[in-house]
């Protein structure tokens, strides 16, 4: 665990990316990365998804039009991103080149496996350029079930950077107190919420686990306009209501641990949000409340997570029984 005392920089990335297009997000997302951390940040947090975006046409297309959702589906699957790959390699020099921390949203796919599923996924890469960690959204939210699969509990985890200990849940995973709960236990110092919501309740929501958790929260949105999505996507002008200007307002923010926030809200722009981070905020604050210490109660709440990774397929390099134990069955 960190033991710096010194206050230091986090920022938020309110960024579009460059809808369905994985290489040209990158180079976006690689200039911000140099861009915070010219600005003094140890780490910067990008949306969910930002990679190659967010599949925003979920929430337009009915299901039932399955001809046009396999199209877009498709495309996406092109342009999402393998951990590890040459896209995460380039990633890993942006944040080498900068000495900062990188959390970034992908569409990640499901190379241990078939290679066709998707996973909304969080990568976490250090200031050396190597993968920290990476965390599948436990639960696709209503329509997002059209486009990503479950992810396991083997990617929650609390990560030691050298800031401090940084936890993540993705979007309406913040809604899951038990996921919560396995953050603070761990010794969550910063979370991230890398999200597609945005406006109230959620903004409350985030104020709210860092006044649980005593925690520092990034919350980061993507802001996109409807022009940031290309005119040769029949489903803007067939499913995407005329009067819908902004598809996502954005509004990102950061809160600390007493849940004031010191950032943001950002609203309908392109932006990097910046906060100072006090150390000294990592312990005073759990004074009066640590819901993961002297404010729980163990002898009556018990919390068990599985975090064994559950792959598809296993295969066995020695047969499991001796031929004695199969004779006895």
């Amino acid at each position: 665990m960190s033991s710096s005392t010194e206050p230091f920089v986090v920022a938020a990335a309110q960024a579009t990316p460059v809808f369905l297009d994985r290489d040209a997000s990158i180079d976006k997302a690689c200039s911000l990365v140099a861009e915070a951390a010219a600005g003094g940040a140890k780490l910067i947090v990008f949306p969910e998804c930002f990679i190659p975006t967010y599949p925003v046409w979920v929430w337009f297309i009915q299901p039932v039009k399955t001809s046009e959702l396999r199209d877009l589906y498709a495309e996406l699957l092109d342009n999402s991103v393998s951990i590890p790959s040459a896209a995460t390699d380039r990633l890993g020099v942006a944040a080498r080149d900068a000495s900062i921390t990188v959390a970034i949203g992908v569409n990640e796919v499901n190379a241990e496996a078939s290679g066709s599923t998707l996973y909304n996924t969080t990568l976490i890469i250090g200031p050396d350029g190597e993968i920290v960690g990476k965390h599948r959204k436990l639960v696709p939210t209503v329509a997002e079930r059209f486009v990503h699969g479950m992810g396991d509990g083997s990617t929650l985890d609390v990560y030691d950077l050298e800031f401090g200990q940084m936890s993540c849940l993705i979007c309406w995973e913040n809604y899951m107190p038990l996921a919560r709960h396995a953050m603070w236990a761990w010794g969550a110092q910063i979370h991230i919420a890398p999200t597609w919501d945005r406006g109230e309740p959620w903004l409350s929501t985030l104020r709210h686990t860092a006044k649980e958790g005593r925690v520092y929260v990034i919350g980061c949105c993507t802001a996109m306009h409807r022009d940031d999505i290309p005119e040769r996507f029949a489903f803007k002008e067939k499913y995407l209501p005329a009067d819908v200007e902004w598809v996502n307002p954005g509004l990102s923010a950061i809160i600390d641990p007493d849940a004031r926030v010191i950032a943001g809200p950002a609203e309908k722009e392109e932006t990097i949000l910046y906060a100072e981070v006090d150390p000294a905020d990592f312990k005073g604050p759990r004074f009066q409340l640590d819901v993961a210490g002297h404010y729980g109660r163990p002898d009556i709440f018990q919390l068990v997570v599985d975090r064994e990774e559950r792959p598809m397929v296993e295969s066995l390099e020695e047969w499991p029984f001796t031929a004695e134990e199969v004779e006895e069955a």
